[in-house]
């Protein structure tokens, strides 16, 4: 499980509906580490956290205009490593995503797929580990 005082990097992302982004996160196994709203909009989430138990971790908030720190909504990618790419796969679908590509054994090892989730981001599931 990870801990967020180890995690040394996080992959950042701006949503359209932060707050529907953080129920499909949690469906693909993502936890909820920190979650900070607009104090005069609740429905704004300035800065919110969520592990990936087998390491790692993202933050991300609610899109908003004229903010140069982040990229548009959708334009993001990210490469999970799982024992179970299949198992991901098909959370990823049941929770609203769009399959880019169906689980596949690769050439250079492993095991991986890829799913646009409800905003358009990709995110890519394997059993690969770089070493």
């Amino acid at each position: 499980m990870t801990d967020a005082s180890t995690v040394h990097l996080w992959h950042s992302l701006a949503f359209r509906d932060a707050d529907a982004m953080i129920g499909w996160l949690k469906a693909i196994s993502f936890t909820e580490h920190a979650i900070y709203r607009d104090d005069t909009d609740p429905g704004v989430v300035v800065h919110a956290e969520m592990l990936w138990p087998p390491g790692g971790g993202i933050m991300f908030g609610s899109h908003r205009d004229g903010n140069d720190l982040t990229k548009q909504p959708g334009t993001g990618a990210a490469y999970l490593v799982t024992d179970d790419p299949d198992g991901a796969h098909d959370a990823a679908l049941a929770a609203g995503g769009r399959s880019l590509r169906a689980p596949v054994d690769q050439d250079y090892g492993g095991r991986g797929a890829s799913v646009a989730d409800p905003e358009g981001n990709v995110w890519s599931f394997g059993d690969y580990q770089p070493t």
